[in-house]
């Protein structure tokens, strides 16, 4: 008996270590975050006490801040003792987020000693995060004091641009100093007071050099450009107008720097760590025929495939058995236009000289992405996918109030019971749409500025060119009453039935009335 008393002892307490082990870990696994978690209660004191932060507003249902979190969480580990990331949830904590005006998910705001200093409009992956934030602490600008530190420095992933300068005291290299500082969140800065390093890149007097860098070095273009430019409007135009290049390396971390541009990419298995010269047989080849159309206004680059795989399934619903061995081409336009090279990419470039022939002669089918055209479309609020569009909101003898929203935002869901509920009071308005559109799963034709979700637009018959976003509350009557104002027609409402629906009433005059409103 004792010995088996002693059994279950050691059995209990055996499980007792393993309990408090467990527990541990679990507390060892919820302190591994390096993210600040701040509140209303802590925020403002905790803030001051960092020369740079970044911090994310953000609420947990919003999907945008879920595929962040990650990313978020890396760049706080890679950046520890350098620059802290804090976040602040928007749900619980209201007084802060409406101080600094927080409306949409996520807002990534840079504080300084306390201050509110600027928008985070940098990259929304860890390594963009940890770029972009790296440049926001220490020197704008970088001192070279020999060639070991020039060389060292320029032999980077991104550009380089420095300026060679005849001494401390060069009014030049204070001009320098302040566009340095003006544009430290997008470009990297260093300079010397030694002109003698500057002698093997063709530098004999004061000069600014952009170097781009070493793995994109091409025979097809000048690997160093020289200006003799100083001021930050100057610099600013002359990195502009040559940072990328060519034919640049495209990535999450710069994608942002080259929007607003017509871009053909050709995605394939980029990989400039590992396979440098590989990299560059298909990206010669894409340049080589760019050359033949530098007169046109088409920018080129290349990408990974795999780290552009969310985007290419959801601009072009390509997933990843689509993807072959050879660069898939595409082009996007600053309008939204969307094209693929259905030919393959052959080595002698010719299947792209014809894509592109054709790209310019304005022969080639757009591509749209788009759920199905619903088959029953009969409810209160009708759905608009991309295919029938131009059908449903372009309508020109229909008003068209329509919610561009996500799946998965809060605000949407809280908003659908109003939204069907007007959709249901104006059924009998054969003159005005209520309608919808999933814009996470269709294009959004370029016109419509969705930034955030919902963002509702009033689309008045026969001005289909001259949208106006809807900003008022978003209660029932708010809507009735802005759309008393702006449609074309004096609203129908099917106000009778509301009546006797009240009374709990059913009589023959319900059967389909309505009254017309003035």
């Amino acid at each position: 008996m004792r010995a088996i008393r002693s059994n279950q002892m050691s059995t209990m307490g055996l499980r007792r270590l393993l309990l408090l082990f467990a527990m541990a870990q679990q507390n060892v696994l919820i302190a591994a975050t390096d993210v600040l978690e701040l509140g209303d209660s802590d925020f403002e004191y905790t803030v001051a006490e960092h020369d740079t932060l970044l911090v994310e507003f953000f609420a947990p249902w919003c999907g945008h801040c879920q595929r962040l979190a990650p990313e978020y969480e890396t760049a706080a580990t890679k950046l520890k003792g350098k620059v802290y990331l804090a976040k602040v949830d928007c749900t619980v904590n209201s007084e802060t987020c409406g101080r600094f005006g927080v409306n949409g998910y996520p807002t990534l705001k840079i504080f300084r000693n306390g201050e509110d200093s600027a928008a985070y409009d940098g990259p929304r992956t860890a390594d963009g995060i940890v770029s972009y934030m790296t440049k926001q602490v220490g020197p704008s600008s970088v001192a070279l004091h020999s060639e070991g530190d020039l060389d060292a420095f320029i032999n980077n992933f991104e550009a380089s641009v420095v300026g060679f300068f005849s001494g401390e005291e060069s009014t030049q290299l204070a001009e320098f100093l302040k566009a340095s500082s003006a544009m430290r969140d997008n470009h990297r800065f260093a300079h010397t007071t030694d002109l003698s390093l500057g002698l093997k890149h063709g530098v004999e007097s004061e000069a600014v050099l952009l170097i781009r860098p070493p793995r994109l070095n091409s025979k097809f273009e000048d690997s160093v450009i020289k200006t003799t430019a100083f001021s930050t409007a100057s610099l600013r135009q002359f990195i502009g107008d040559h940072v990328f290049g060519l034919c640049p390396h495209l990535t999450a971390e710069n994608r942002d720097d080259m929007s607003g541009r017509d871009l053909l990419v050709a995605y394939y298995d980029v990989d400039y760590l590992h396979n440098i010269k590989g990299t560059n047989y298909w990206r010669n080849r894409v340049m080589k025929v760019a050359t033949k159309f530098q007169s046109q206004e088409l920018n080129y680059a290349v990408a990974n495939r795999a780290e552009f795989q969310d985007e290419l399934k959801e601009a072009f619903n390509l997933g990843p058995s689509d993807m072959q061995e050879l660069p898939l081409i595409t082009i996007r336009t600053k309008e939204g236009n969307k094209y693929i090279m259905q030919e393959e990419f052959t080595p002698d470039g010719k299947s792209l000289e014809r894509f592109l022939e054709d790209y310019f002669a304005d022969k080639l089918k757009r591509h749209i992405k788009s759920e199905a055209v619903p088959q029953n479309n009969n409810g209160p609020v009708k759905v608009v996918v991309a295919d029938n569009f131009e059908e449903m909101v372009n309508n020109p003898s229909k008003d068209v109030l329509l919610e561009f929203y996500a799946p998965w935002c809060g605000h949407c869901k809280s908003l659908e019971p109003k939204y069907t509920e007007l959709g249901e009071k104006l059924s009998a308005d054969d003159n005005i749409i209520i309608a919808k559109m999933d814009a996470t799963a269709n294009d959004v034709p370029s016109m419509y500025d969705v930034q955030g979700f919902p963002t509702i637009f009033f689309v008045p018959a026969g001005q289909k060119d001259q949208p106006q976003k809807y900003t008022g509350d978003r209660e029932v009557n708010d809507f009735i009453s802005y759309l008393k104002k702006e449609a074309t027609h004096p609203l129908v409402l099917d106000v009778e039935k509301d009546k006797c629906a009240k009374k709990n009433l059913s009589c023959l005059r319900c059967k389909g009335s309505v009254q017309n409103l003035p």
